[in-house]
């Protein structure tokens, strides 16, 4: 019958066509679009509340997923890079030598000679470049004697007539010149803080190069510079950053013979400047600073030691009330 049937339509001329499978998907979601025009009739503000409510649920749960995968991420590539963030992170202890002054000439057998390093006029003294030298050697032999010290010499680009050259290149380019003075092995960790403006800074920012370099504060800091210097460094300015002073060594170099007496008077008189100004971010301490920042250099400190920023950003005559890293 099924046969005579599909005769009779191809004779007729007629060709039935297959039927289309049922799908009840628009059925149910018109009748859901239904019900939920009639449910948003009778309770709008309900409805508005839930979709509200789904949709933040919604953006809750993608926002998770991606924070998930980029947390991973950033751990991954983190912790690729572990090794190489601190490059010296076995080293405990601070020597820094504080920098009076840049090398200007081009040969460097000439070190000793005052003509190859720019100097101020109370500067301008038989056997001064000799004073320069001193402290850069004693930074090197004080690092010789502890293997877990970095040394740093610290000073900025503070002449404009010496040219954008820096105090502390200047006294690591010496180092280099004399050969680290039979001292060789301290050259791999000899580097230069190359920002600070006055002897506060020197301490201050070398503290924080210190931080970037091993990733943590420095157990001893021993500062070297000239003897008549020692108060300001080991009471004021220690004082000042409220650092250990049994923690805190200081090695003096001396002075030239000729400019011994004017050396003292001016010493004096910064030394009062910072008992009533210890930061010396005031009056005539202040003042000073900006004149010996003549190509106003950006000091990146303190991105590199966030745990002492407050210490940084501080100003006042009584000690940082703050918590630091050694106190």
């Amino acid at each position: 019958m099924l046969h005579d049937a599909y005769q009779s339509d191809i004779e007729s001329g007629a060709v039935r066509k297959p039927r289309k499978p049922k799908t009840f998907c628009p059925k149910m979601f018109k009748s859901l679009e239904t019900r939920f025009h009639h449910l948003f009739r009778l309770h709008p503000i309900l409805v508005f509340i839930v979709c509200i409510s789904f949709g933040i649920t919604v953006l809750i749960l993608l926002s998770s997923v991606y924070e998930n995968n980029f947390r991973s991420a950033v751990t991954y590539k983190k912790n690729d890079f572990d090794n190489d963030v601190y490059p010296f992170a076995n080293l405990k202890n601070l020597v820094m030598v504080a920098g009076h002054s840049v090398y200007t000439s081009s040969n460097c057998g000439k070190i000793d000679k005052e003509e190859s390093w720019f100097l101020e006029s109370y500067q301008k003294h038989p056997g001064q470049a000799a004073t320069f030298l001193s402290p850069i050697e004693k930074g090197v032999e004080a690092a010789e004697k502890d293997d877990e010290s970095l040394l740093l010499f610290s000073g900025g680009e503070t002449r404009k007539e010496a040219g954008p050259r820096s105090e502390a290149q200047s006294y690591w380019a010496v180092a280099e010149s004399k050969r680290w003075f039979g001292k060789d092995d301290v050259r791999s960790r000899a580097l230069t803080e190359e920002h600070a403006r006055d002897s506060f800074e020197n301490l201050l920012f070398s503290v924080c190069k210190f931080r970037e370099l091993t990733g943590s504060y420095p157990h001893n800091i021993t500062a070297v510079s000239y003897d008549f210097k020692e108060e300001r460094f080991a009471h004021l300015h220690c004082s000042a950053m409220r650092f250990p002073e049994s923690r805190f060594f200081y090695l003096g170099t001396p002075a030239s013979l000729t400019s011994k007496e004017g050396a003292l008077k001016g010493e004096a008189m910064v030394r009062t400047q910072f008992q009533e100004d210890p930061y010396g971010c005031v009056g005539s301490l202040w003042r000073k600073k900006l004149k010996r920042d003549p190509f106003h250099r950006t000091i990146p400190y303190p991105d590199g030691c966030s745990e002492i920023r407050g210490l940084f950003r501080y100003c006042g005559s009584a000690p940082f009330p703050g918590s630091l890293p050694w106190s």
